[in-house]
């Protein structure tokens, strides 16, 4: 709707046709890959077929991302691997292959999707709060490397959205998490989505290592 070509990445490749086909529905150029961003040459391989497409890569968007919930006595290491490697470890792979042409075109800017629980922590949840806490380290560093090179690195994290995910949440538990909220409200993928917006856009040129919280006040 913005008038960008857009490149969708899912270690599902259906999924991401799928996404896809309604990405051209509204009139614009899409493109679906499919790669696991735990592997770096897979992340190599998205970089340079959107290159090979579009003849450029101007934005990245860091959005791939997984649970395995337990509690740490009972969380098993290939859990805490696994969980690290998709959220954080993909986060590098596709940056550093995405320095690359931002590097060569003078300019790029990567958003890269973190999460209140990043902040805050939550129990149960050790390994995804490590991913994603690590993430905004990451984000700040990478924005101090390259902002001399006009890159600029940001992130958004979002607080609890009403998916598919959020819906399977019992009746009671919803409510007590709403209770919890300022705003008294689960957030929508819309609040994410014009979050990431406005730090891919040239109104956020000046802006970066940055962390734009869309959680309706959950965390301040």
């Amino acid at each position: 709707r913005e008038g960008a070509k857009v490149v969708i990445s899912d270690i599902n490749l259906e999924k991401a046709r799928e996404t896809c086909r309604e990405i051209e529905a509204l009139g614009r150029e899409a493109l679906a890959v499919g790669g696991n961003v735990a592997d770096a040459s897979e992340a190599e391989a998205m970089v340079q077929q959107t290159i090979e497409k579009f003849g450029r890569m101007d934005i990245l968007v860091n959005n791939a991302g997984i649970t395995r919930d337990q509690v740490l006595l009972r969380m098993k290491e290939e859990d805490w691997d696994l969980v690290l490697s998709v959220n954080l470890k993909g986060a590098f792979h596709c940056t550093k292959a995405a320095l690359r042409p931002f590097l060569r075109q003078k300019g790029g800017k990567v958003v890269n999707i973190s999460s209140v629980t990043g902040e805050m922590g939550n129990a149960g949840q050790a390994n995804y709060a490590a991913s994603k806490a690590g993430v905004l380290g990451f984000t700040k560093s990478i924005a101090r490397e390259y902002a001399r090179r006009n890159i600029q690195v940001n992130a958004v994290a979002p607080g609890f959205i009403d998916t598919a995910m959020s819906q399977a949440i019992p009746q009671k538990d919803r409510e007590f998490l709403i209770k919890q909220i300022p705003m008294e409200r689960l957030g929508s993928p819309e609040d994410v989505a014009a979050a990431v917006l406005f730090l891919a856009s040239p109104a956020a040129d000046y802006i970066t290592g940055q962390v734009l919280n869309v959680n309706g006040g959950m965390y301040m």
